[in-house]
């Protein structure tokens, strides 16, 4: 006979931010926030198990806490689907939508049963008594003693550092037009908390809510629950010789079990004293019946040895239940969800049992706020040490919003996950600057890596300067218009550093970078430099620029300033008698020469082209082929120094971004080391980025200027596929300062999965995978033949973006056809 819902379920009403049942329960209901699978340490996980034991004694008795933890298939659909997107943004949107993963959503009910309320069982519950009403009135008293008390747990469970626990108001409780409570989207079996679709929900043959097909497995005996139990185990996937990688014990009925499923975690906390005194009298009966069986005498001595532990180490004797709800929407897959959770439970060597007659009650039970309404004698009896092992403490990776992070992916199903590395971590005191230190072996990833970081930063607003050598950033350069500055005898570097793109006006700053470069191109570095050529090239520099404003028609550069220099300023130091000793002007222009037109090095500052670089957000300057240059690499390092300080002081409010790949050892073997020094400790105060990438491992290791300038100042650090150091990896792990935790998420990095590991401030440790598009993929590879087929098919259309977009849909035929 078909029954009106609202008629038979167990729930009174909600007031107070409080659910109360027709029985007279009361009921606190939490969401929390756990952390992130494959995220946490031993001792986090010993932490975790000790905080539920903890927060658990401050309850009273009578008190059910439900913990309900949900698992749902999902899609990913990309945010701000219809806005206006880079060439390389719509591509991986493309790419990723649709793509299936497992979401996680948290529940904690803690309820308190009024005094003497009758325990139900699989015969008598709530569920077939269908006029009930509460069997005393609620004591303000004693109700506000249990608030108290929740306030206490929720306290302890926080103070871990490891969750969050928030208090759901009456509005969250409750349906309201277009989104569901709590409740229906239990009895509903919601996909996600905003499903607002009303079901029939049938106990006739199984259970069936809408057109969705449910089985309950229990964990409800002594006899189906393993004989050792712990806060943790070991996830051999992720493990090696050397390190055990860890996860929850009850993780692989958590995010683990690929379907959709809830995780129903009951344990009763009842009157110790009574329990105990019930188990004085059971094991009474037994040794009275000992002498007539052996299976009498040995369960006599389990309760005595349970009597024992609880007296001894003062343990706290609960009840508890645990169950695997699974449902679908084809019957035929019943039994293949059937094997995925046998084999879940079987990992923790456990036995599955399929619930049949029990089924309806156990899953009445599970309405938010209907606990203490559980059949009993599906519990078992334990201590709430070793309950609190049964607990899942891992949910899904999180993500921030699109528009602030970075995407990877996570390890299990390769959904995109954004992470924000620089600001958040910030703002949570997890960090304290925004350097980071990229390290990994050759074909680790490190530059596809990298330029999917930069790329990324580039399409959010940054200004991004990259100190190259290989050519790693020249198809992703072309692809977003930027400057690109290499070497050929074809055609050789070019800069114009005396180029003002606002017109001749100089600032103090402009002039100082002049000065530095004027002076490092004119004396060696044993050469003394006075005050009074300090003034006088000051002063050339000042009336050069004046000059300039008067006659429009001279285009700045060396070429013009050398000009100025020979027929305007020569007179005017002679008409002051400025000696030699003060400032040779002679040996000033012979020693410049090579720079100005007709010499050796004339077309180094002299450029007519790629002029305003301070505005222009993406540069690359790659110095393959004069990184060994005594003259030519100094004077880029200096223009590069004095383009990106301009940048730092003068663009406000816009992120600036230094990538020095493997470069930084030509530039501290040149005696620029200081600069990169400079830039870790000061740009990160101009809203600045700085990035360093190393290849070897002795460069951490034996490089002063990593040890002491970047590693000290970079809180972010990516690491590669480290495992080829596995036997000599302890000095890798002093130099970076990495814990034991990191140290075996770190070898857990399977390159050929393009995993990555980031550490952040020492204090936040994720694994993840660097899933690219084929246009990423085609715009970042750094492989010879690859790289040199995607210029080839640029030249041949006519743009990057044409050429990545051609060659891509070239290769997707080609894997769809085979």
């Amino acid at each position: 006979m078909e029954k009106v819902l609202d008629k038979i379920l167990p729930i009174m009403g909600v007031e107070n931010d409080c659910i109360v049942s027709k029985q007279g329960d009361i009921t606190v209901a939490y969401r929390v926030i756990l952390p992130e699978i494959f995220t946490l340490g031993n001792d986090d996980y010993e932490n975790l198990h000790q905080t539920w034991n903890k927060a658990m004694r401050v309850l009273p008795k009578h008190t059910v806490l439900h913990k309900q933890d949900w698992f749902t298939e999902s899609v990913y659909q990309p945010e701000n689907d219809g806005e206006e997107k880079s060439f390389l943004r719509k591509s991986a949107d493309r790419h990723f939508r649709g793509r299936k993963f497992l979401d996680h959503r948290c529940y904690l009910y803690l309820t308190k049963k009024p005094a003497g309320r009758k325990p139900s069982s699989s015969v008598f519950s709530n569920l077939i008594r269908t006029s009930l009403v509460p069997e005393q009135t609620v004591n303000p008293i004693l109700f506000q003693d249990f608030l108290d008390s929740c306030g206490q747990f929720k306290q302890i469970m926080q103070d871990s550092g490891l969750l969050t626990l928030e208090q759901l108001s009456d509005n969250e409780l409750t349906s309201d037009k277009g989104r569901p409570g709590v409740i229906e989207e239990y009895c509903f079996l919601a996909d996600s908390p905003d499903s607002t679709i009303v079901k029939d929900i049938s106990f006739d043959e199984s259970i069936k809510v809408g057109e969705k097909f449910v089985q309950i497995y229990t964990l409800g005996d002594v006899d189906d629950v393993p004989a050792m139990c712990g806060s943790r185990i070991n996830y051999e996937k992720y493990s090696t010789d050397r390190t055990k990688f860890s996860i929850g014990f009850a993780s692989a009925i958590g995010q683990l079990l690929p379907c959709n499923h809830i995780y129903n975690q009951f344990i009763f906390i009842e009157d110790s004293q009574k329990t105990i005194q019930q188990l004085e009298k059971k094991r009474l009966r037994l040794q009275s019946l000992a002498g007539y069986s052996r299976e009498n005498a040995i369960s006599r001595d389990a309760v005595n040895d349970f009597l024992n532990e609880a007296v001894s180490e003062q343990r706290l004797p609960v009840r508890a239940h645990f169950n695997v709800m699974v449902w679908t929407t084809e019957k035929a897959e019943l039994k293949d969800l059937k094997n995925k959770v046998s084999a879940a439970l079987a990992q923790m060597d456990a036995g599955a049992k399929l619930e049949t007659v029990g089924a309806a009650q156990i899953f009445w039970a599970g309405i938010p706020g209907n606990a203490s309404d559980f059949p009993m004698n599906d519990t078992f009896q334990t201590f709430a040490a070793q309950a609190s092992c049964f607990l899942n403490n891992e949910g899904a990776p999180k993500s921030v919003p699109e528009k602030e992070g970075i995407r990877f992916s996570d390890r299990l199903t390769n959904r995109p996950v954004f992470v924000d590395p620089f600001d958040r971590p910030r703002k949570l005191g997890i960090s304290s600057n925004m350097g980071v230190l990229c390290c990994g072996t050759s074909g680790g990833g490190k530059s596809m890596t990298i330029n999917h970081v930069l790329q990324t930063m580039y399409d959010q607003g940054a200004h991004v300067v990259i100190v190259d050598i290989g050519g790693s950033y020249q198809a992703l350069c072309e692809l977003v218009g930027g400057y690109y500055f290499t070497y050929t005898e074809q055609n050789p570097i070019k800069f114009n550093p005396f180029f003002l793109p606002d017109g001749p006006v100089l600032d103090t700053e402009k002039k100082e970078s002049l000065k530095s470069l004027l002076i490092s191109l004119w004396k060696q570095d044993n050469e003394n430099f006075n005050r009074s050529e300090y003034v006088a090239l000051s002063n050339a520099i000042q009336l050069y620029y004046d000059h300039l404003q008067k006659d429009a028609a001279i285009f700045p550069s060396f070429n013009s300033f050398y000009d100025y220099l020979k027929n305007e300023y020569v007179p005017i130091l002679r008409e002051h008698n400025v000696r030699d000793k003060d400032f040779d002007i002679d040996n000033f222009l012979y020693v410049l020469r090579p720079y100005y037109a007709g010499g050796e090095f004339d077309y180094l500052l002299n450029s007519t082209e790629n002029l305003n670089m301070l505005d222009q957000p993406f540069l690359v300057v790659e110095m393959d082929n004069v990184k060994d240059h005594p003259i030519i690499f100094p004077v880029i390092v200096l223009i590069l120094m004095e383009s990106f300080v301009s940048k730092m002081r003068k663009l406000k409010g816009v992120r600036k971004v230094l990538c020095v790949d493997e470069a930084w050892k030509a530039i501290a073997k040149s005696g620029m080391a200081e600069f990169l020094k400079y830039a870790f400790k000061t740009i990160r105060k101009f809203n600045g980025v700085p990035i360093v990438i190393t290849q070897e491992l002795d460069d951490l290791v034996n490089s002063p200027v990593i040890k002491d300038a970047i590693i000290n100042n970079a809180d972010i650090k990516i690491l590669m596929d480290m495992r080829k150091f596995l036997h000599k990896f302890d000095k890798l792990q002093e130099t970076l300062g990495l814990s034991e935790k990191a140290k075996t998420m770190l070898l857990s990095v399977n390159k050929d999965d393009r995993e990555i590991f980031i550490d952040i401030g020492g204090q936040v440790q994720q694994v993840y995978r660097n899933e690219l598009c084929v246009e990423e993929y085609l715009a970042f590879t750094t492989e010879g033949k690859e790289r040199i087929k995607v210029l080839d098919f640029a030249q041949k259309h006519g743009s990057m973006e044409k050429g990545i977009a051609a060659l891509s849909e070239e290769m997707k035929n080609k894997k769809g056809g085979v």
